[in-house]
């Protein structure tokens, strides 16, 4: 067995006497020489930097929900203004990166159309194996994305919930109010009207103006009411629906991650094929040179027995 030497050195000292040769001056051969140890990086892809500021985003958005998450749940902490700006920031934020991941999402599918060769097949795999790590780091920043929006959309859930407790309290405060109102409302009409037949004529008028007041003010809290009911309705349906969507969101990257195996699946099906297909191509000549072969063979004999008869 032949014993293996090792050549580096050999290899840097013709590396040394080659500078030396040229006219490099010591710098330049430092430079040289320290390469052989430290490595330049690699350069990283478009692709890469984007997914690395994207994460950096989404990083960047779960810290600012978490520095701000007592903020926006506890009510004496912050007025209503604050907690709407609060969410109108997480809102942009959330936003702006969805849409990166759009355009990382775009790009692969750019990539996986300019990899398609004739037919539309792949004939590249190790580009088929970038476009198949490129879905996988962006099913990675949508899970991540998904996970921070069910925080927040936790946290705006219980400041609804707050909201509808508040809410509820004043509202039976306000049916016992009137409810209170009209009862000792009656027996004043009654004893009104006892008075009516005593007092004079102009007493009856400021009676009866007191008595519409009465009723405007019943129909505005009544009305009031019902705005309230409704508005605290459509906070609680709003809600509902947030998390919906939300759980839509991870359904439907459920759906992508399976899509994106069937993808897998099919490719390596498409590639099988095209290996059959070759061989099939293959097998077609033979039989064709075989058959040529056979005739030749068989009409040389056939002259052959014509000749010697």
């Amino acid at each position: 067995m032949a014993r293996i030497r090792d050549r580096t050195e050999d290899f840097k000292d013709v590396v040394r006497h080659t500078a030396v040769s040229l006219g490099y001056d010591e710098s330049k051969l430092a430079a040289i020489m320290a390469s052989f140890i430290i490595h330049k990086p690699r350069e990283r892809s478009s692709f890469t930097k984007a997914a690395l500021k994207t994460l950096e985003s989404v990083g960047a958005l779960k810290q600012f929900i978490l520095n701000h998450r007592k903020d926006y749940v506890e009510m004496h902490r912050t007025s209503e203004q604050e907690r709407d700006s609060i969410e109108h920031e997480v809102t942009a934020f959330i936003k702006t990166c969805k849409e990166k991941i759009d355009i990382l999402q775009n790009s692969i599918n750019d990539d996986e159309a300019n990899s398609k060769g004739w037919l539309g097949l792949k004939v590249d795999r190790s580009n088929a194996d970038t476009i198949a790590h490129k879905h996988g780091v962006v099913l990675i920043l949508s899970e991540k994305l998904h996970s921070v929006t069910a925080q927040f959309d936790q946290m705006r859930a219980i400041r609804f919930q707050d909201a509808i407790n508040r809410a509820m309290p004043r509202r039976k405060l306000k049916r016992e109010t009137v409810s209170k109102y009209a009862d000792t409302s009656n027996p004043n009409k009654s004893d009104m009207r006892e008075l009516d037949e005593i007092q004079p004529e102009p007493l009856t008028v400021q009676q009866q103006l007191l008595d519409d007041e009465t009723r405007a003010l019943q129909v505005e809290l009544t009305s009031l009411l019902d705005a309230v009911q409704q508005t605290e309705t459509k906070m609680v349906e709003m809600s509902a629906l947030n998390h919906l969507m939300s759980t839509h969101v991870l359904h439907q990257a459920k759906q992508i991650e399976h899509l994106y195996e069937q993808a897998v699946e099919a490719t390596k099906n498409v590639e099988l094929g095209n290996k059959q297909l070759s061989q099939a191509i293959r097998r077609n000549t033979s039989s064709r040179t075989f058959l040529l072969l056979f005739l030749f063979v068989l009409t040389f004999s056939i002259l052959f027995l014509d000749w010697y008869s």
